[in-house]
């Protein structure tokens, strides 16, 4: 579906800018007229991570005049794997300057905004409202809803993109031409249920394979040539090495975009999403122990069974000594139940004390009530009790 091009040309381009630009300007979907397009554009990068890195450098490459940056994270060595925009030196540094500063390195033309801030219902709308285009880098759903919700209300397209270990999606949700997010997916996975990336692991080049679409589709947007993936969902398997689409329609009962919509304001999103669980919230009430209590508890000889509820791949990385091995999902499915002592308390932890409060509601609710877990999870016990030991 050809749109019109999202915004006017700038009046010109100088002689600096169409030395840069020389291989657009020759191609004749974009040309003079095209580049222009791009110069007086105003894109922002919701996160400067995974996503938003390869996006953010080629955006800026591309000749985009304005971005903004929305990033209130700082950089951690375990980004720089895949979060190409940042390098060993900017490790503590905020995302956002590091960012800015990488962006400026590629195109000293394009002007450069940072929101060093977490987006949320409060300021979403006065970040977004200055802004064309929104490109999409998150990696959880409260945004991700945050930010569809955001743009139906605005009248803004946005391009979404989504990775985790070998998998990739993307797309452009545009309620005044197509679907939105929610006409996709109307309800958030239950709590717990799909893994992110910190748990579940991404293979570092996925970022650049997913985000380079996403610029490929801003610019299609911002110029208006091509047929923008609006109505359409991109699927990429990268161990397949396979392209798939998928056909999105607008969802006439969608709660935000449909004719009838009950969603026409912000709402709590982190509460919409449940990071976890009200299941999972009321088992951890008075059974959340502290590392150093789990360690006391080790020292002083206690009969315990300490359960480590994390894939395979993060237990070979880093585990507490003596923890046994039983990932949540055999939890969930019933399978590891009949394993669990009666002779002994059981203590269970997964990375921070998502997983494990999760899989503590199962094993209260199967009669296991003197259970427990280890808030903070294996990053507490490091953090705490073993700091040689790697964190990831």
């Amino acid at each position: 579906m050809s749109l019109p091009p999202l915004v006017e040309p700038a009046a010109e381009l100088t002689v600096d800018e169409v030395r840069r630009y020389s291989r657009h300007l020759i191609i004749p979907d974009v040309g003079m007229e095209g580049q222009k397009r791009l110069k007086n554009a105003r894109v922002l990068c919701v996160g400067a991570g995974g996503l938003g890195s390869p996006a953010l450098m080629y955006l800026a490459a591309a000749g985009v005049g304005t971005l903004g940056i929305v990033e209130f994270d700082e950089v951690d060595e375990s980004n720089l794997q895949r979060q190409i925009i940042h390098s060993q030196a900017d490790i503590g540094r905020p995302k956002a300057e590091s960012a800015k500063d990488t962006v400026l390195g590629i195109n000293p033309h394009t002007r450069v905004n940072i929101h060093e801030e977490r987006l949320d219902s409060s300021n979403v709308k006065e970040i977004f409202a200055d802004y064309d285009l929104i490109v999409d880098g998150t990696d959880n759903f409260a945004t991700r809803y945050l930010v569809n919700d955001a743009c139906v209300l605005l009248n803004k397209p946005y391009v979404w993109g989504s990775i985790y270990r070998f998998d990739g999606q993307a797309s452009v949700f545009w309620s005044a031409h197509g679907p939105c997010y929610r006409c996709l997916y109307p309800e958030p996975p239950p709590p717990g249920m799909v893994p992110s990336c910190a748990e579940g692991g991404v293979l570092g080049v996925l970022c650049a394979s997913i985000g380079s679409i996403q610029v490929n589709e801003a610019i299609k947007l911002l110029a208006g040539i091509g047929d923008p993936l609006v109505g359409r969902l991109m699927i990429y398997d990268a161990l397949e090495m396979t392209y798939r689409q998928v056909k999105v329609r607008k969802d006439p009962d969608c709660a935000v975009c449909g004719p009838n919509a009950t969603v026409t304001e912000l709402i709590d999103y982190e509460a919409f999403c449940g990071a976890v669980s009200d299941e999972a919230q009321q088992a951890a009430a008075g059974a959340t122990i502290t590392p150093k209590q789990l360690k006391e508890w080790i020292d002083d000889g206690e009969n315990l069974e300490i359960i480590d509820v994390r894939e395979p791949n993060e237990y070979e990385i880093v585990s507490i000594p003596g923890a046994k091995l039983i990932p949540k999902n055999e939890f969930l499915m019933g399978d590891a139940l009949g394993e669990m002592p009666q002779d002994k308390r059981i203590v269970l932890h997964c990375k921070t004390g998502v997983r494990s409060a999760e899989v503590l509601a199962v094993l209260q609710s199967a009669g296991f009530s003197d259970a427990v877990h280890v808030g903070g999870g294996v990053i507490g016990w490091v953090n705490q009790i073993e700091p040689d030991k790697p964190v990831y």
